[in-house]
């Protein structure tokens, strides 16, 4: 069949923008080689993309529940000196006189007329002091281990956030870049159908898709602006302050296993940590609660001023019986061995529901870099061998215009489930952090 000269025209033109569309993925995808350098062209410089290591540290200097609960373990550290010290002394005055009014004459010689001035300090049985104290301490930890699980929480939201705007630039990208392509697809069409070589319903669907990479670039500019507002809030930012483009991310190979990850947690999560420190506390609360079974005491001293006879002083010492044990001292070791009990199951509570949370993080991480992997060494470059043969077969007229249309859209609803994946698999593994403590994209 001789070829129309038209169709020739518009095979070789779609042919040149594929292969432009080809190479602008594979380059920004690591799917090919690096180019010359007598291929590189001098360009004016770029503004240089936001790294996400300058976020973070950001976000840990500027995030306001980091600093709540700085302050938050600051005041549990603050109480650690109260719990061991004694009860405040009391220090009182007393008369006894021939008037119930000022000035309180003393009858002077009269033994039983006298100014007094009392000591007294409560003393609890050894040892009651020792454990509040610790009680304290082991309590400020906690709050040390809650403050650094909001730590690594917040490091996460920012990686998640931030991989999340990295996809949304790079699909902005993509649908940007095919927008043009089927533009031009569009106006081909319109060439076309207008020298009576084509169809209407050609020059209407390429229209259509048009159209509908335009409600993508809508949607996705309003998810833009969000993704930002929540990086900037994480940082204390004002909600509209411009975040800037993300780095390019590039893949990489996810090495650690679902045991790895496990053994991690179970030494580093913070969340247990603070619940083994809790568990330690109610532990102390038991012992605690057996001391009241000993008495506490009272001692003191008082001096009698007695004008015209001898100053006098006096000592007494008093012991609080726990007479009333069954109603009140045993109950509350009761109570402290049941609030130890529930702390434990507690733990085993959170430890299971960590390794399920592990599991899942983990399936979403390998998943998406099995994924990557398979777009972009497969699927991609199979759907662009499949999209030249359209244009190979449009070009002697075997193909027709929408076949081609739909080869194209093809291709590019791969491209962006490739930056899907690649960013669902950074922001899995950025979920996975905080259970196991440590940074496992250094």
């Amino acid at each position: 069949m001789k070829l129309r000269s038209s169709q020739r025209w518009a095979a070789c033109t779609l042919g040149l923008l594929l292969l432009w569309n080809v190479q602008v993925f594979a380059q920004s995808s690591n799917l090919v080689t690096a180019p010359r350098a007598s291929d590189v062209k001098v360009k004016p410089a770029a503004i240089a993309p936001v790294l996400l290591n300058d976020l973070v540290t950001e976000a840990l200097e500027q995030n306001p529940e980091i600093k709540a609960m700085q302050r938050s373990f600051d005041m549990m550290r603050a109480r650690i000196p109260q719990f061991k010290a004694l009860p405040e002394p009391m220090l009182s005055y007393g008369y006894a006189g021939n008037a119930p009014l000022p000035p309180f004459d003393i009858q002077k010689g009269d033994p039983a007329s006298a100014r007094t001035l009392s000591f007294t300090q409560e003393l609890p049985f050894p040892g009651k002091l020792a454990i509040k104290g610790k009680m304290a301490t082991v309590a400020a930890e906690a709050e040390w281990w809650n403050y650094e699980q909001v730590r690594l929480n917040v490091v996460a939201e920012v990686k998640d956030a931030y991989y999340d705007l990295y996809y949304i630039h790079k699909a902005m990208e993509t649908i940007t870049k095919n927008k043009e392509l089927l533009e031009k697809f569009a106006k081909i069409a319109e060439a076309s159908y207008s020298v009576g070589k084509g169809i209407q319903q050609d020059v209407l669907k390429a229209q259509v898709e048009v159209s509908k990479l335009v409600d993508q670039l809508t949607v996705l500019e309003q998810r833009k602006q969000t993704a930002e507002a929540r990086l900037n809030s994480l940082l204390f930012r004002e909600p509209e302050t411009p975040v800037g483009r993300p780095e390019e991310v590039k893949p990489r190979e996810f090495t650690y296993s679902l045991t790895d990850l496990r053994e991690m947690a179970l030494t580093n999560f913070p969340t247990l940590k603070a619940q083994r420190r809790r568990i330690d506390r109610e532990q102390y609360g038991v012992e605690l609660a057996k001391k009241d079974f000993y008495p506490d005491f009272n001692v003191g001293v008082t001096y009698f001023n007695r004008p015209g006879l001898p100053e006098m002083y006096a000592v007494n010492v008093g012991v609080k019986i726990p007479l009333y044990f069954w109603q009140k001292q045993r109950p509350a070791v009761a109570e402290a061995t049941a609030s130890a009990a529930t702390e434990k199951q507690r733990l085993e509570n959170a430890t299971t529901l960590l390794f399920f949370r592990i599991k899942d993080r983990y399936l979403a991480a390998t998943t998406a870099q099995r994924l990557v992997k398979l777009y972009g060494t497969t699927i991609i470059p199979q759907s662009s061998l499949s999209l030249e043969s359209a244009i190979s077969g449009y070009e002697v007229g075997k193909v027709d215009f929408l076949t081609l249309l739909d080869n194209l859209v093809t291709l590019l609803n791969y491209e962006l489930s490739y930056y899907e994946q690649l960013s669902n698999q950074e922001k899995a593994i950025a979920a996975l952090e905080p259970f196991v403590g440590i940074n496992l994209r250094p």
